[in-house]
């Protein structure tokens, strides 16, 4: 599989995350770009645009590009929202969405929006309150920024591996764990920012761990807090890469520590521990 190319330095964070997953999702599918064209309504030039951060991605090519490749789209169509609304509150922004190049079918269309219906009424309900005069049953649309702050907790919440129904595997976090799989409440030890822990690493299950979390899939970037980041401090460290304090904050010389991680491990170098950099990091 070629290797992407760097993206834009100007890229906002939220932007960079959403295309770094799709990416990932992309290869591992092993579809070239020509190939996947030709399984989407998106000829293969504007997929290079998009996964090289020339252009915004529009959420129909999310949402094809999850069921080509048998992916739940939800998780990451929370991550296209909030990069939508960092694009529109951007200074400049005319705060209009911004359009493909090919519109997908509406055969296309409608078949990929009945795949997150149920997935994304949750959300939906939680953000659209009914008024006092509405009929039993009736919610209105909420205001466009009352669902940006709705889907950017979630995402916050997702990126510390918090929510359950929105987390990419059923990882739990939490001091004491021993390996993947086992059931801890978060609650057995409250994280308290400002401590430093100390790293006990074993091999359990064929993998590393530090005992702060079995997380397998939480994405971390920078400002991240809690256990998870803890793991990753512990895990970095015991590869030879210093992240700073063991401090469970993501900052960055623990971002640092983890691009050249990847760079070594010759994995996608953003600086993000996501799935394929916490594999490596287990080994």
């Amino acid at each position: 599989m070629a290797r992407w190319k760097e993206l834009p330095d100007s890229l906002d964070q939220r932007e960079r995350q959403l295309i770094v997953q799709l990416r990932r999702l992309k290869d591992r599918s092993g579809l070239s770009l020509s190939a996947l064209a030709a399984k989407t309504t998106y000829s293969s030039s504007s997929w290079e645009r998009w996964l090289n951060g020339k252009k915004p991605v529009p959420r129909g090519a999310v949402i094809e590009l999850a069921r080509v490749c048998g992916t739940d789209p939800t998780r990451l169509l929370v991550l296209h929202e909030v990069a939508e609304g960092a694009r529109e509150a951007a200074p400049g922004a005319s705060g209009a969405a911004a359009e493909p190049e090919e519109e997908p079918t509406a055969t296309t269309r409608t078949a990929a929006s009945r795949t997150v219906t149920m997935r994304t009424s949750a959300l939906r309900t939680a953000t659209e309150p009914r008024r006092s005069s509405d009929p039993p049953g009736v919610r209105r649309r909420p205001r466009p920024r009352l669902v940006l702050g709705a889907v950017a907790a979630l995402l916050v919440a997702f990126g510390a591996g918090t929510i359950v129904g929105l987390s990419w595997q059923d990882d739990s976090g939490g001091p004491g764990q021993g390996g993947p799989g086992q059931q801890t409440a978060l609650a057995a030890e409250s994280y308290r920012r400002g401590q430093t822990y100390d790293c006990d690493i074993s091999r359990k299950d064929g993998g590393l761990y530090a005992g702060y979390s079995a997380s397998q899939q939480v994405l971390l970037d920078i400002n991240h807090v809690g256990w998870d980041v803890v793991e990753a401090q512990c895990l970095l460290a015991r590869h030879g890469f210093d992240p700073g304090d063991i401090d469970g904050v993501y900052g960055e010389e623990t971002k640092s520590a983890a691009w050249a991680f990847q760079e070594k491990r010759q994995i996608a170098r953003d600086g993000i521990v996501g799935p394929d950099t916490w594999r490596e990091l287990r080994k």
